[in-house]
């Protein structure tokens, strides 16, 4: 039996829990996909046997086979807990069971399809808000999601496949997973094993691979997945950086970074960023430390228009602070730990050229795992 439905949690009222540190939970995995078939549910299935065979007490909480043999043969190894019959509008539907998962306790439960909303009577809205019910009773949950069910993928996806995704997962979720898995084959891997009848009978799999599972689609959202890994991987970096006080160069993803005046010419600096950003998929940010020059009329304006330009090609527009521009930009880059840095280079002769080149040298010894470009421009 479940109990009353619970007034539904903010996402804030999640990640609240979250930080309180000495507070014991369980550990959230998640196994990431970019279509039906990759072999989501399979990979979670044989790590639940492998830690029944280390002596950890696991269970099912719900798995769904969608009919494949292989996939129900291994479900047929663990324990499952029965689902719960609940009635709406006249007809019973099988939910997982949350209450009794909790009752019975295990160290490990798996639960497929994270996206899924339960039907109305159940003890929350959405499967994830199981998950963290489990999680906060120091059940490690093993779970599976794909790729267009997250909540600020799912209009790239639906413009991509012109297919309706009805079931969504805040991004916060992913955010607060321990750990997250992509299970991965190719696109001619899935389309072969769509042929083979594998993933839909062969009835369904001819209008599948002529729809949602058309090759340029199918690379398109692993592409999606494999971005949605790495940045789950450099925050997790982040954190062990943070927490051991190491150095810049440990960095996973590229970071590119432009650091611009009120000079019109900055553009053209941003222009060379967005491109090398584009280039090695980096994250793009563009620098600036407020001048004596950006107050007058003529330099606010050019700096507003560069503003707007740089935001149009995806930058993050960071003011920094400081009276060193170099100094403030080496600090930023070294807390952000990015990788590439960008500086313009004007005609400069006498005192100036002396100057330019010192700040070059301060910065490159405030940040030396930065590399470095310096792009000429015209004069101011």
């Amino acid at each position: 039996m479940t109990t009353p439905a619970n007034p539904r949690k903010r996402p804030e009222d999640w990640l609240a829990s979250a930080e309180q540190a000495e507070r014991k939970r369980g550990r959230l995995k998640i196994f990431l996909g970019y279509a039906p078939g990759v072999g989501k549910t399979f990979t979670m299935l044989s790590e639940g046997i492998r830690r029944r065979s280390r002596g950890e007490d696991v269970v099912i909480g719900i798995v769904e086979t969608h009919g494949r043999a292989g996939t129900a043969a291994v479900a047929e190894k663990i324990e499952q807990v029965p689902r719960v019959a609940l009635d709406y509008k006249g007809t019973l539907f099988q939910e997982m069971d949350v209450d009794a998962i909790l009752a019975r306790k295990p160290q490990v439960a798996l639960i497929d399809e994270l996206a899924h909303t339960n039907v109305d009577g159940s003890r929350h809205a959405k499967r994830y808000e199981d998950v963290f019910a489990l999680v906060d009773a120091e059940i490690d949950v093993l779970t599976t999601v794909n790729i267009q069910h997250i909540e600020s993928i799912t209009p790239r996806v639906q413009s991509l496949t012109g297919i309706t995704v009805r079931e969504t997962v805040p991004d916060w979720v992913l955010d607060r997973a321990d750990e997250i898995v992509i299970s991965d084959v190719t696109p001619e891997a899935l389309v072969t094993r769509m042929r083979r009848g594998d993933i839909y009978p062969l009835d369904r799999a001819e209008r599948a691979l002529a729809n949602f599972f058309r090759k340029g689609n199918l690379i398109a959202l692993r592409e999606m997945a494999l971005q949605r890994v790495t940045r789950a991987v450099d925050r997790t970096l982040d954190e062990y950086v943070n927490r051991k006080h190491l150095g810049a160069h440990w960095a996973v993803a590229e970071k590119v970074a432009v650091c611009i005046s009120a000079n019109p010419a900055a553009r053209d600096l941003i222009a060379r960023g967005a491109r090398l950003a584009q280039a090695t998929d980096a994250e793009f940010y563009v620098l600036h430390l407020d001048a004596d020059r950006d107050r007058e009329p003529e330099g606010a304006r050019s700096l507003q228009e560069s503003y707007e330009f740089a935001t149009n090609l995806g930058a993050r527009i960071v003011p920094l602070s400081g009276s060193n521009v170099a100094l403030a930009s080496a600090k930023f880059a070294t807390e952000q730990r990015v990788t590439q840095v960008i500086f313009g280079r004007s005609a400069l002769t006498g005192f100036k050229k002396y100057l330019y080149f010192r700040a070059i040298q301060q910065f490159t010894a405030a940040a030396p795992h930065v590399d470095l470009h310096i792009i000429t421009q015209e004069a101011d």
